[in-house]
């Protein structure tokens, strides 16, 4: 993605957005790029929360788009990955409070003069005032997506609406992905999602106790040696513009079948 600013939404809640983003923004981070992870999730804060950085919080977004703290003075830096940097989201007001319009102003600071090659936003769910804030000074989209129904339908939605909103670059995580559910016809599969939204993905994490174990930790699994961590790290990968394979998750010919003919390999 030539996008280097990027909003991670999903429409419906609870599918792995806030996961992604951090996940992402760290294996961005290291990577080589000077990375800003923004919490947009006004009143339900929790990216600070996953990536361990919840007792750093002083100041937060609302704060800095009031003018009552310098952007230097909320930024949150990462110690374990170099040139990884949080704005957290308030958790005592509510999206209300936030105007598109300055938050936009907040975001192209970042890039002209504090020097980030990127900035993820962590959308809240939903098509409400919070996604249409976080979605403003956006460039490209990750849209995070469960194989199951529902998810894929409200994605459809988020699509339109990012579409209209003329989001240039919008790609697909498929998240929490089980082959074997696949390959037995009960979870949709790549091909079904792709044929649904006619949107290819960047990324497909499979589904991993290890992630609840580096959200509780507050550590992002692409810090440690874990499936999910892999395909976080090779999805942000992908979107530097490498070539990388998508992984052989599990001994399934069918569900290895339906990623070649997708990518058109043999």
């Amino acid at each position: 993605m030539n996008a280097k600013v990027i909003v991670v939404t999903s429409g419906k809640g609870g599918v792995g957005k806030t996961t992604t983003t951090a996940n992402i923004g760290a294996a961005l981070a290291k990577l080589g790029e000077k990375v800003a992870v923004i919490d947009v999730d006004v009143g339900l804060r929790n990216l600070d929360v996953v990536m361990g950085l919840e007792s750093r919080v002083v100041f937060d977004l609302v704060d800095v788009l009031e003018g009552k703290c310098r952007m230097g003075q909320a930024l949150i830096r990462d110690k374990r990955v170099e040139n990884l940097y949080l704005l957290p989201a308030s958790q005592t007001r509510d999206k209300d409070a936030l105007d598109p319009e300055v938050f936009k102003g907040v975001v192209r600071d970042l890039i002209a003069n504090e020097g980030f090659d990127r900035i993820l936003i962590d959308s809240p769910a939903g098509i409400e005032s919070g996604f249409r804030t976080a979605a403003a000074p956006a460039e490209g989209a990750l849209v995070v997506v469960n194989p199951e129904v529902s998810s894929v339908r409200d994605a459809d939605r988020i699509i339109g609406l990012l579409e209209a909103q003329q989001v240039s670059e919008i790609k697909l995580v498929i998240n929490r992905l089980r082959p074997k559910m696949v390959a037995s016809g009960n979870m949709l599969s790549e091909a079904d999602i792709l044929d649904i939204l006619g949107v290819k993905p960047i990324g497909i994490v499979p589904e991993d106790e290890g992630i609840i174990v580096s959200t509780n930790v507050g550590e992002p699994a692409v810090l440690g040696k874990t499936r999910a961590g892999q395909a976080f790290l090779d999805t942000a990968r992908r979107l530097k513009g490498e070539d990388v394979p998508y992984p052989k998750f599990d001994e399934d010919g069918g569900f290895m079948a339906t990623l070649r003919r997708w990518f058109g390999g043999a």
